[in-house]
Order: C-alpha cells, then sequence, then structure tokens
C-alpha cells in the first residue's frame, strides 16, 4: 500500500514537473491541424533559412532584443528574394514594407525588435548590407525591420538595443533548432494576458501536393481571447481583453514571417501572406485598434531569386500555379497558429520595468482543459 501511494506521490511530482517545464505544443502532446510538421518543426525547416537572435536581459528595466531572419546564406542584396508583405492591422513601424509590395522582393535580412529602435535597426542593416563584399557600388539599401511594443516589461524609452546588437544577431544567425519564448525580440513581449515571446513551426507537404516546405516564425505581443485547438482557453481561465484592462491589454501587435521553397511570385507571396492571418485569427486574435498585424513572406527557391546586376534583357521563372495553392494556403495557417501557440507555451514568467511581472502561461491548467476537451493526442 505505501509503495502504491509513493509510486503516485512521485508520478503526480513527475507530471507536475513536466506540465512546469518549458515545453512545444507538440509534446503536450497536442497535434495542431492535419498536415505534416517538418523535422525541426521550425521556420529553419526551410533550406537556407538562418535565425539568429540577441537577447537583452539587463538590471531590473531592460527586457529586450533582436531575432534575425536570413532567407538564405548568400549575399541577399545581391540575390533578393520574392517577397509580400500582408497588413492585417497598420498600427506599426515596418521598415521597408512599400518597396517589398512595390518591387516584389527582400533584399536584405528581416530583423524584428522593439518600436523605438527601428531606427537604430534600420542603421544597423544598412552598414552591415554596404560592408559586404560586392556591396562596394551600392548607394541605396531598403532595411527591413518590424516591430512590437515591449514597453510594459521593458524600459523602452531607453533605447537599449544598438547597432551593434543588431549586426551580431545577423552574423549568428544559423539554421538549425530556434530558440523559442523569451528571447530576441520576444525578450519582453506580453500576448493573451500571459508571457508572449519568439515562437515557430512548419509544414510539409507530401509529394503528391509538391513536397514543398513552409515554415513561420513569429514575435508576439498581441491580445484576444486565447484559443488553443478551437478550445477556449483564455475564457476558462478568466484571463482574456477587457477582463482587466490593466493587466490585460489587447494592444501589443504580432509580427509573422512565412517562410517557404515553393517557387512563388510577389502575388501568390501575398496571397499566402493573408491565410497566415488566418493563423493569428484562430488562436483568438482579434487585430485590436493599437496592435500592428504584419505578415512578411518570401520564397527561398533559388530559380526565383533576382539578381542585383541583370545580365539577360528577361527573366525566366517557373512558378507554382493558382490553382496549386490552396495547400501551401492552409500550411501557412496550421504553421502560424502553432507558432503563436509555442511562443507561450515556451515563454518564462518575467518580472521587468518597475517591478511588473507577466505569469507564463498556467500549462498544467491549460492541459487539464484540453485533456477535458479531449483534443490531446493519446
Amino acid at each position: 500500500m505505501k509503495k502504491s501511494l509513493l509510486l503516485l506521490t512521485s508520478l503526480f511530482f513527475f507530471m507536475l514537473n513536466v506540465l512546469n517545464a518549458q515545453q512545444r505544443v507538440e509534446e503536450i502532446p497536442l497535434k495542431i491541424g492535419v498536415m505534416q510538421s517538418g523535422t525541426l518543426n521550425a521556420i529553419t525547416d526551410v533550406e537556407g533559412v538562418k535565425v539568429g537572435h540577441t537577447t537583452l536581459i539587463k538590471g531590473d528595466s531592460v527586457r529586450t532584443g533582436v531575432t534575425a531572419i536570413l532567407p538564405h546564406g548568400e549575399n541577399i542584396f545581391q540575390q533578393k528574394v520574392p517577397a509580400a508583405v500582408f497588413v492585417g492591422n497598420g498600427f506599426g513601424k515596418l521598415a521597408g514594407s512599400t518597396q517589398i509590395n512595390e518591387l516584389g522582393n527582400l533584399e536584405t535580412p528581416i530583423i524584428l525588435t522593439n518600436t523605438l529602435n527601428v531606427p537604430t535597426a534600420m542603421d544597423a542593416v544598412i552598414k552591415y548590407t554596404l560592408n559586404l563584399p560586392e556591396n562596394e557600388d551600392v548607394r541605396s539599401v531598403n532595411a527591413v525591420v518590424g516591430e512590437t511594443n515591449d514597453g510594459y516589461l521593458n524600459d523602452i524609452r531607453g533605447q537599449h538595443v544598438k547597432k551593434a546588437d543588431v549586426i551580431s544577431a545577423i552574423e549568428n544567425a544559423k539554421n538549425g533548432s530556434v530558440t523559442e519564448g523569451n528571447v530576441g525580440a520576444g525578450t519582453g513581449t506580453i500576448a493573451f494576458g500571459y508571457k508572449g515571446g519568439i515562437g515557430t513551426a512548419s509544414r510539409k507537404l507530401p509529394e503528391s501536393l509538391g513536397g514543398y516546405t513552409l515554415g513561420v516564425l513569429v514575435q508576439s505581443n498581441f491580445g484576444g481571447v486565447l484559443q488553443i485547438a478551437g478550445v477556449p482557453v483564455g475564457q476558462k481561465l478568466g484571463n482574456y481583453s477587457f477582463s482587466n484592462n490593466l493587466q490585460n491589454n489587447v494592444d501589443g501587435s504580432c509580427m509573422i514571417v512565412v517562410a517557404t521553397d515553393a517557387p512563388l511570385n510577389n502575388r501568390n507571396l501575398e496571397r499566402l501572406a493573408k491565410r497566415a492571418f488566418l493563423g493569428l485569427g484562430k488562436t483568438g486574435g482579434i487585430a485590436s485598434n493599437g496592435s500592428g498585424d504584419y505578415i512578411i513572406s518570401f520564397s527561398t527557391a533559388k530559380e526565383m531569386r533576382i539578381p542585383y546586376k541583370i545580365k539577360n534583357k528577361t527573366l525566366t521563372q517557373k512558378v507554382v500555379p493558382n490553382d496549386l495553392m490552396s495547400p501551401l494556403f492552409m500550411a501557412a495557417i496550421e504553421a502560424t497558429e502553432e507558432a503563436i501557440l509555442n511562443s507561450l507555451f515556451m515563454a518564462k514568467t518575467t518580472t521587468g520595468f518597475k517591478g511588473r511581472t507577466i505569469k507564463a502561461l498556467p500549462k498544467e491548467e491549460v492541459v487539464k482543459h484540453l485533456t477535458k476537451a479531449g483534443v490531446l493526442e493519446e
């Protein structure tokens, strides 16, 4: 009897420790959607994509950072990639977005940081690009920098991100697994009243649907009524937008970066970005008045690259036709939904500026509600 009781007690504390530890959504285990994820279930499953972070945690007031996303490891300015931007709600500062949509390409790394450090990040990206070999004669650089406002947990007016921090994130970017949660541009962010951050996920299409890979990375800092696999978790936890305006502000922003190896042009990349916005909606986000919700999408397909120096009078590109886009649309929705949830599941309780504390998502309670709803994998 004592041995059985001891075993049950040990099992209870083991499960408690498991639930309190940082876990991705798939480790609960919970499957989002119906499509297969990539090997890493990260944006870096798309061949060539690199991600780098600089995390700034200083004293009791600095909780911010930088996240860099590179479409490939070569000179991006010399080998531009097709890209597009979709604006879900424009209360934000996505530098470089108009040129992306006008010309249909991306020529620098994508940088994510906090609202008041966008100019610093732009300056850093410009300097980084001008200093690359082959760019000695370049006189114009379209630096792409997105942001969310982390001013609740971070001394944002101090503008603590420096150019060296941005360049470090770019130069340290790598393939492979991506650190999530309180890291880089997600160090001081808040989502659905809980600690938000960086999250990522991917989907791999079967060969019959093209065999393409699509990955998403998010910087979550927005509000609404949290839903997980259709379960109204935010409502059940009693923590949702307008339930307590002081502690759960719906405003903030969400930056979403979508990468795919499918050969897509600017037009279909914009259509793809629109579907990623649906993924944000599936988590319960409402794109509030003060939330800057932006999606940047790009294709890494080598045959789609746009060289800086054009040698021929025409470019020949083979693209995925409209009628075959729907599987990619679904992949973008599912990967975005899971990336946002991963940003919450991987975040830690944080105390920052003025002693303010934002708690991590209470995973034990969440699992209880998901179990009751019957959505967890057996």
